[in-house]
């Protein structure tokens, strides 16, 4: 409840609990067993934010947090907690807050995408759960498609790169590095699994605006709700969804500070996803996230069942803390409650150990920081009742609500651009074509060659054809010739004699 610039949140012994606006940037935690509150607790903060024109983010479990986006009503219960906070019901100004739906499915909200480039190799080899040698090759791949300016987008685009990448793989030797063909293979078996899980509708044009999720109407905060009863049966997809939005809040916003009250407020429901399975350097990679994001004026507020579910570095940063009750039915149990019981600063009035175990439904430890951005004494105290309807919407009212959004429409047809499997296929075809033209160019001048050598063999035989009739002519010529001269000798040489010879005769009488 936001009343006089201040965010009550909860009422114990000593009074109202408020949390500092200026310190609400500072993370927190919402942690306790399985029906203790925890999801009525993110209500009434994520309400209190609104009130204040705080935007939030929060994933929808079970559709129970739909119900934010109604007017609440008076019942028996609020009375009774009226009764005990000192709260006139008369005051009381029931409403809902202004919500926007989404689904990665686009089924019961506007849909929410990213391309495959802005999710990231990192974050992509987690959701395909690669091992490092596999990982390495597809941040390869990534950077090949980078300096060749093919823009992956879709799962269509990074599929064909990588079966680009492993048949160009000796070229690439000597710059990337070594590709093994067995190495592709298991990552492009890693995308069908995704792809039959749906994972592929997540990747694609047009992407999400993060800045829509930034926004305010009427003065109120807009509650972001993420419809995730389908997505959760994908925990991996899950958790690396919400990772992906809070590194792209980090990477996009500037930087501003503390101020009096956080640009927005992400709550990241069933915490665990996050870590559990997760690399080394991902999880230093998230740390640093949840270091520096604050600086960017958002809070982010874990809710999950132990804060033994966080990495000590994580959990050394949530400041703000809210603890339901915790079940202590085996020794691991046990060890967990001590565990969050010295997360706190401790109350000498009671043993906080013990409270854990005894507090009841909607009850809670709670420590904010203060105003020099220390953690209070911890209190036991009762959470305040949501001024928004508790529990699911029908599918009507959520179908209004989306119909209705400012952003209707805008993400709800796909587009799709040429990216890098059109490109890469343009090359393959122009490849193609040029290897039949080159084909045809070496058909043309094999026939033409052919055709040279059997004009040169006609030629040839002409020429011997002539050359020996020409021998022949001449031989023929050169026997006339021959013959006729020697008749012509002959013929003279017997006249010649024949006078001489009478001439003699005449001579002799």
């Amino acid at each position: 409840m936001y009343k006089d610039n201040s965010l009550y949140v909860a009422h114990s012994s000593s009074g109202p609990i408020h949390l500092i606006g200026r310190m609400a940037n500072r993370h927190g935690l919402i942690a306790g067993a399985t029906g203790t509150g925890k999801t009525v607790t993110l209500q009434v903060l994520a309400e209190t934010f609104s009130q204040a024109g705080v935007p939030c983010f929060m994933a929808d479990m079970k559709g129970d947090l739909s119900g934010i986006s109604q007017t609440g009503k008076l019942s028996g219960f609020i009375e009774k907690r009226c009764v005990e906070f000192g709260i006139d019901t008369a005051q009381l100004c029931f409403e809902g807050c202004p919500v926007r739906f989404y689904d990665v499915y686009g089924e019961q909200g506007h849909p929410m995408r990213t391309t495959i480039a802005d999710m990231g190799s990192m974050l992509l080899s987690r959701l395909l759960e690669l091992n490092d040698t596999q990982s390495g090759v597809l941040a390869l791949t990534f950077r090949i498609a980078q300096d060749e300016s093919l823009p992956l987008v879709d799962m269509k685009d990074l599929r064909l790169m990588l079966d680009y990448v492993a048949k160009n793989a000796d070229r690439y030797s000597t710059t990337y590095g070594n590709v093994s063909t067995a190495t592709i293979g298991a990552i492009q078996r890693s995308l069908l699994t995704l792809m039959e899980q749906g994972g592929d509708k997540f990747f694609g044009e047009p992407a999400f605006d993060i800045y829509d999720l930034l926004q305010t109407e009427g003065g109120r905060g807009v509650m972001n709700v993420l419809a995730a009863d389908r997505l959760m049966l994908q925990p991996k997809l899950y958790s690396t969804f919400l990772m992906w939005l809070l590194t792209t809040l980090y990477d996009k916003m500037p930087e501003i500070g503390d101020m009096e009250l956080p640009k927005m407020v992400f709550f990241f429901d069933e915490a665990h996803m996050l870590f559990k399975d997760t690399s080394k350097a991902l999880t230093d990679k998230i740390e640093q996230i949840v270091r520096l994001i604050r600086s960017k004026g958002i809070g982010v507020y874990f809710i999950t069942q132990s804060p033994n579910d966080l990495p000590e570095t994580i959990l050394g940063q949530c400041g703000n803390r809210v603890q339901h009750a915790l079940r202590a039915f085996t020794p691991k149990d046990q060890a967990a409650v001590k565990a969050a019981a010295q997360t706190f600063r401790p109350n000498p009035a009671f043993s906080t150990e013990r409270e854990i175990l005894e507090l009841g439904t909607g009850e809670a430890l709670v420590s904010f920081l203060d105003e020099k951005g220390a953690p209070s004494v911890v209190e036991r105290a009762k959470i305040l009742f949501p001024l928004s309807q508790i529990g699911a919407i029908t599918a009507e009212q959520r179908q209004t609500i989306n119909a209705s959004s400012r952003i209707a429409g805008k993400y709800d047809t796909p587009v799709d651009r040429e990216s890098a499997f059109e490109k890469i296929v343009k090359q393959r075809e122009e490849a193609e074509r040029q290897e039949v033209e080159a084909k045809e160019m070496a058909t043309r001048e094999e026939a033409k060659e052919r055709e040279e050598k059997q004009k040169s063999k006609r030629n040839s035989a002409k020429k011997s054809a002539l050359a020996a009739a020409l021998g022949t002519a001449v031989t023929y010529f050169a026997k006339t010739v021959a013959t006729q001269l020697a008749r012509n000798i002959v013929g003279s040489t017997g006249k010649k004699t024949k006078t001489t010879t009478k001439k003699s005769m005449k001579k002799k009488r």
